[in-house]
């Protein structure tokens, strides 16, 4: 069952000129995308900065206004902030931000940080409220007397950790991860992630996890989308993307990947260079005349890719 359905979802920016400042072209930062989150799923969105994917994580959890479509959740449209606050919808949707030491204000202690959320939906007692700070702390490592401290005094992946403890005090349904571990060395990321699964089996919670990485996603997504210039390109399961790609800025993404295996360095390196020898040379063939991604098309029961026309008009003829 959908947690979540995002039905062609838009957000346009105006571009104002001229002496009377009147709006005169758009930004498509997203261009109707769609896309369903189930529960308990962790969704992958990913791509390049500038995609569109940050927007949409943006626009699910209220931070960015709607230019059209819809965000259904419950059945109803949540659109409209009217709803979503007699829904009590950012009680149930919470989200983890890029940068955690700008997310997390340096002028609180933890325990104030932490309990933000909860004394906005809950009335608790101060012991009551204390009590599931160390609670939530302890669930994502991190000792008791943090209460005390500020976010200054902690290492980027314990802010990251306090950042996950916030998202999860209200026990959400669903958590917009943007970047959750990008700014973090490797080890780090692991154990933020190792975190963030063990609290999604806990609290069955669901995640769009929003990254740039296919190699971290990888281990979180079984369902993703690729994003580039506000619209999706290809959408799949975890071994459609990784083991069949079809669109040339998902095959470009891949071979982005680092391989660990120096036995196998030059042969990478020759593979990351004809993808992208082929991206420059024929990258037109994969957008309309104004450089937009062309729609979705189904190539097989799970996989969709923004086909083409001679592609399309190919495989007709290759089915025929």
């Amino acid at each position: 069952m959908s947690l979540i359905e995002i039905k062609d979802l838009n957000v346009h920016y105006p571009i104002r000129s001229g002496f009377f400042n009147r709006i005169t072209d758009y930004v498509y930062a997203v261009d109707g995308i769609n896309f369903n989150i189930e529960e308990g799923e962790t969704y992958g969105l990913i791509g390049e900065s500038g995609s569109g994917k940050s927007t949409t994580g943006k626009a699910i959890v209220g931070l960015e206004k709607v230019t059209s479509g819809q965000i259904i959740y419950n059945n109803q449209d949540i659109t409209d902030r009217r709803t979503r606050k007699k829904m009590h919808y950012n009680k149930d949707v919470q989200m983890i931000f890029q940068d955690s030491m700008s997310s997390l204000n340096p002028r609180k202690r933890i325990e104030d940080i932490i309990a933000e959320p909860m004394r906005n939906f809950e009335s608790l007692t101060d012991t009551e409220e204390r009590d599931r700070v160390k609670e939530l702390l302890d669930i994502v490592g991190m000792p008791s007397d943090s209460i005390y401290k500020y976010p200054h005094e902690f290492s980027g992946g314990q802010r990251q950790r306090i950042g996950v403890a916030r998202a999860v005090a209200t026990h959400p349904k669903l958590i917009i991860a943007d970047e959750p571990v990008s700014a973090l060395d490797l080890s780090v990321q692991a154990q933020v992630l190792n975190f963030m699964k063990k609290i999604q089996k806990e609290f069955d919670i669901s995640y769009l996890f929003i990254s740039h990485d296919l190699g971290v996603v990888k281990h979180m997504c079984r369902n993703l989308a690729i994003m580039h210039r506000g619209r999706l390109v290809e959408v799949g399961t975890r071994e459609d993307i990784y083991n069949n790609p079809q669109h040339i800025y998902t095959k470009r993404l891949l071979a982005a990947i680092p391989k660990v295996n120096p036995s196998g360095r030059e042969a990478d390196k020759a593979h990351r260079r004809a993808v992208e020898k082929e991206y420059q040379e024929h990258q037109e063939k994969w957008y309309d005349k104004d450089g937009k991604v062309f729609p979705l098309q189904q190539i097989s029961d799970t996989h969709y890719v923004a086909l083409p026309p001679d592609e399309i008009a190919q495989m007709k003829t290759e089915v025929g």
